[in-house]
């Protein structure tokens, strides 16, 4: 009974709010054709504009700024001609494709799922909430590994602990999903969203380079952060919440924990000192002041040192090595045909990628050829000077209007491609440089990701709890997850703020002032 009063209650508001979210989200057009709309309204707004004059004064001229016009003859012909340059130009493209490339085969070889189930099975039972958001940050690296593997294992865990299975799941998913971008470990994402930043900056200061770990120290220390919000909602609220609801999924579809074998076991060990022998080589052809991986200034973290130039590649060469290595002892590969075919899997859940970084690049070209964003950047930044808001009022509002935005567009690049060219360059007019607005995206982006269906992954764990609980729906998961992206919106934010306020380093050659 207690579990046929539990989900009623748990669809109650939550539900119906969503259900208007849903449907609102639905209206919304495919984000690839959001980008053609875009680029559509561009060229309509830059024909309009053309002929206006503005006071405003370009930063990168020192003249009064003006708009292009793109539908000129001459405009159009370079828009068809410079097409192909522009797509494979485009940064953020081979950044995830380069990175997808070596995680896929580590993933597909089964070295990522040995890792994961060795850290899970030596943690002890009062420590496993924490170590499960723990490993659901680190799996970030692995793209979507955490929902796949770590996720539905978090549920198996638990309830081998004797644990209610609902609570691990909604701690997995809160570290993987809701703290999207805290991570200890670089990872794609951070170059992903430092090439959409810097293009954003560009707009204004054509000359700027922001570095790829620019958050890389806000990212660390949010990863403490967001264990701590896991471990205590978990144990304290979530858990305790469920109590009366009974497991009742059937026996024979519940989940087993594999247990790892002495041969994936050797294996992994293996993998991984062939891993970490290529770091300790990769240190030792550093270090020394004469590397060709220092700058021509001698710095290894300067953007132009070429370690820093190759951060996609090494996260490439050590996935593939690794799990090469690794599937080659277990068995999942025999020949060299079963590594490239790892590849080709990983590169078929990129197609959609592709197909949205194809408009997304044509719109962020014309949105800048055109002008309009810094024409709204610098009347923005007026508009906001003259309000004379504090600096961190303006960072909280950017903070909550992206969570918002989040519920309707799920995909972290896709609104940051949209939205950076607007916020970068009028943050930057108000002296935040690019470092902190990127800092500020990620805690909205990442907050509000765990309470909105139209996430891709949302209905996958809705699936993995109907494994112990049969009545769950959206409404279900909703209660677990909302208290997990309140709390971690609030406290997120307040911890930027604080972060910002005792002036701790971002990230490598980041700063929190432009400079002006």
């Amino acid at each position: 009974m207690s579990s046929t009063t539990a989900t009623p209650t748990a669809k109650g508001g939550v539900a119906r709010m969503l259900d208007t979210v849903e449907r609102v989200g639905n209206k919304l057009p495919d984000p690839a054709v959001l980008f053609l709309g875009a680029l559509f309204l561009v060229w309509v707004v830059s024909a309009l504009l053309a002929n206006v004059q503005f006071a405003e004064i370009d930063p990168r001229t020192g003249e009064a700024i003006f708009v292009n016009n793109l539908l000129t003859g001459e405009a159009l012909a370079g828009f068809l001609s410079g097409m192909v340059t522009t797509f494979t130009s485009f940064a953020p493209l081979g950044v995830v494709l380069v990175a997808m490339l070596g995680v896929g085969v580590a993933e597909h070889s089964g070295y990522i799922s040995a890792g994961l189930k060795m850290m899970l099975k030596v943690t002890p039972k009062q420590l496993l909430t924490p170590s499960i958001v723990l490993v659901a940050i680190i799996s970030h690296t692995a793209t979507d590994a955490g929902y796949v593997l770590v996720i539905p294992l978090a549920g198996v865990i638990f309830y081998a602990a004797g644990r209610h299975p609902l609570a691990g799941i909604a701690a997995a998913f809160a570290g993987v999903s809701g703290g999207f971008s805290a991570n200890f470990i670089p990872s794609a994402i951070d170059q992903l969203l430092q090439s959409f930043t810097q293009s954003a900056a560009q707009v204004l200061d054509p000359a700027i380079q922001i570095n790829p770990l620019n958050n890389w120290f806000f990212s660390s220390a949010s990863s403490l952060l967001i264990i701590l919000i896991g471990w205590y909602l978990t144990d304290k609220v979530i858990e305790p919440r469920l109590k009366d609801t009974p497991v009742d999924g059937d026996p024979e579809d519940i989940p087993r924990f594999d247990e790892i074998t002495q041969k994936e076991r050797f294996a992994f060990k293996v993998s991984s000192a062939v891993m970490f022998a290529g770091l300790a080589g990769l240190w030792a052809v550093s270090a020394p002041e004469s590397s060709p991986l220092r700058s021509a200034s001698g710095s290894l973290v300067e953007f132009s040192a070429p370690l820093m130039q190759s951060i996609v590649p090494l996260i490439f060469l050590l996935f593939i090595i690794p799990g090469t290595v690794f599937g080659f002892i277990v068995g999942s590969f025999k020949d060299s045909r079963d590594v490239i075919q790892a590849m080709s899997k990983s590169m078929n859940g990129m197609s959609y990628y592709i197909v949205m970084a194809f408009f997304c690049a044509l719109f962020i070209a014309a949105f800048s050829q055109s002008n309009i964003g810094a024409l709204m950047a610098l009347k923005g930044a007026d508009t906001l000077k003259q309000l004379a808001l504090p600096s961190a009022v303006t960072v909280v509002g950017m903070i909550l209007l992206v969570a918002f935005v989040n519920l309707f567009v799920g995909s972290s690049s896709a609104k940051w491609a949209l939205i950076g060219p607007i916020l970068v360059p009028m943050l930057m007019q108000l002296n935040i440089s690019p470092d902190l607005a990127q800092a500020a995206y990620r805690v909205g982006d990442s907050s509000s990701n765990i309470i909105t269906p139209l996430m891709p992954y949302f209905p996958l764990v809705v699936v993995y709890c109907q494994r112990y609980v049969k009545g769950t729906g959206i409404g279900t998961l909703m209660s677990l997850m909302l208290p997990y992206s309140l709390v971690m919106l609030v406290v997120w934010t307040a911890f930027l703020l604080i972060y910002w306020g005792l002036g701790l380093p971002l990230g490598l050659q980041a700063s929190y002032s432009y400079g002006l």
